[in-house]
């Protein structure tokens, strides 16, 4: 479904990216990128950071539609999450130490129109309906052990709309894979 691998080196980047990004921010320092030569950072394409805090979640951004190469995306991403999520507050400078980074690279969004293709685990499900949008990455099935159905129902109803509407003719499903790697995964955290 798309974009080459990330190597090792390319993933930490990522995340010591996301990581001073974050800590300019808090310090009231100007965000400064670096300059990157890496034809796969430089690649456009979406991507979700996603903060913990104690095995919480602390926020989560992402955007599919990338109009700039993934190191930027990924900067915006991990100044969106810390501060800009509206379902918490900005995040603190005391909590900037507990918190774990994880970026989620993502492929193109494909849409499907048999959902048995949908792999749990796998695949993320991005649902449309009207103005109604709903997403949800594919580690949160993983996450809370959903089976297919299960998954399609609850990503309607992230989207605001009834469990079942991926049933209903004027629904978009559409599908992608990520990337996903973390700071602990990545041996940067403990």
């Amino acid at each position: 479904m798309g974009s080459k691998s990330l190597t090792d080196a390319q993933k930490i980047f990522l995340l010591k990216l996301a990581r001073d990004t974050i800590k300019a921010e808090l310090s009231g320092e100007a965000v400064v990128l670096p300059r990157v030569k890496d034809p796969v950072l430089l690649e456009h394409r979406g991507a979700f950071v996603t903060l913990h805090m104690r095995g919480q979640l602390r926020g989560c951004i992402g955007v599919f539609d990338a109009t700039k190469a993934l190191y930027e995306v990924v900067a915006d991403m991990a100044l969106s999450a810390a501060f800009h999520d509206p379902r918490f507050t900005p995040l603190r400078p005391s909590e900037f130490p507990d918190i774990e980074i994880e970026i989620s690279a993502l492929s193109p969004l494909m849409p499907v129109s048999d959902v048995e293709k949908i792999q749990v685990g796998v695949h993320g499900i991005y649902i449309i309906q009207g103005p109604f949008r709903g997403v949800l990455l594919p580690q949160v099935a993983t996450e809370y052990g959903w089976d297919r159905q299960t998954f399609l129902d609850q990503t309607c109803v992230k989207a605001g709309l009834y469990p079942g509407c991926w049933k209903d003719p004027n629904t978009q499903i559409l599908i992608f894979t990520a990337e996903i790697f973390s700071e602990k995964s990545m041996g940067l955290r403990g």
